[in-house]
């Protein structure tokens, strides 16, 4: 005769699930505890990155490099345009590295849930995960094209001053644009898939928006100057020229009213994405 032994089962534990209460907001508190998940994420795509290839990390700087030549030949040389008195190839260089940080962040966040859907479909983890894991790696990226940045910066005998210790508030402030759109892009792209699709020409038409190839002083006073410094990514790049250049700064009231607008579709987006989150797994 089989006897249970209702003691130990009783010890078990025991989980009870509960309707949200508040602003349904995705649960941060999973993230820390699923944090080791997201270290392996991070490992593992760095590994395929860079796993049987003949350049490896050089693949972190060839893009900028290259687009620092055709900058300077088509920008700089054929249409001469000013570059605030600095060498036209480390003017570009050091908004294409601004840039290349936010491109990378963006690119790897809005896709996310569509490249982790065949774990997403057997596992339970935070899929917000993806989108974080994303970040972290555009930072591993950004490092080595940094690293590149500043030894150019001393082969044109170039040092940055004080201000320099200020680079990371607008590296911050990449990174956080890059996941307030990639959580909406993530989540428009499982129920949408002509997003995916779109991305690509919405990051190059972002990049032209933001002063990357040309000086933010060739634009017109007034309400085009001000609506284009609530770009937080204009803000960004000319944040980083300040920082090691020696440029000017944009306007602070612009700058605080940029910042809040990518609190808020950080929010927004937070919201939406955990409204929907229920329906990833029937739509990938």
């Amino acid at each position: 005769m089989i006897q249970k032994d209702y003691q130990s089962q009783a010890s078990e534990p025991m989980f009870v699930i509960q309707p949200v209460q508040g602003l349904p907001f995705p649960d941060f508190r999973e993230l820390r505890e699923y944090r080791e998940l997201l270290y392996y994420f991070v490992w593992r795509d760095l590994k395929v990155r860079y796993k049987q290839t003949a350049i490896g990390v050089g693949w972190a700087v060839i893009p900028p490099i290259f687009n620092m030549l055709v900058f300077t030949l088509i920008f700089g040389g054929l249409a001469k345009l000013p570059s605030e008195g600095i060498p036209y190839a480390v003017f570009s260089l050091t908004g294409l590295t601004a840039w290349g940080l936010f491109s990378r962040a963006l690119t790897g966040a809005s896709s996310s849930l569509l490249g982790g859907s065949a774990l997403s479909a057997k596992v339970y983890f935070p899929r917000l995960i993806g989108t974080i894991s994303a970040l972290v790696i555009s930072l591993v990226d950004f490092a080595i094209a940094f690293t590149l940045l500043v030894l150019i910066l001393f082969g044109f005998g170039i040092f940055p001053g004080w201000s320099a210790v200020a680079l990371p508030i607008f590296i911050f402030l990449a990174l956080l644009t890059a996941l307030a759109a990639g959580v909406w892009l993530s989540a428009l792209t499982v129920q949408y898939r002509d997003i995916a699709q779109a991305i690509s020409l919405l990051t190059t038409m972002w990049m032209y928006a933001s002063p990357v190839a040309y000086s933010p002083t060739l634009l017109p006073q007034g309400i085009v100057s001000t609506l284009y410094w609530l770009n937080p990514m204009a803000v960004v790049v000319q944040g980083f020229r300040w920082a090691l250049l020696g440029s000017p700064l944009p306007p602070y009231p612009l700058m605080g009213i940029s910042l809040l607008l990518v609190l808020g579709l950080l929010i927004t987006g937070l919201l939406y994405f955990h409204r929907v989150e229920k329906t990833f797994i029937d739509l990938v």
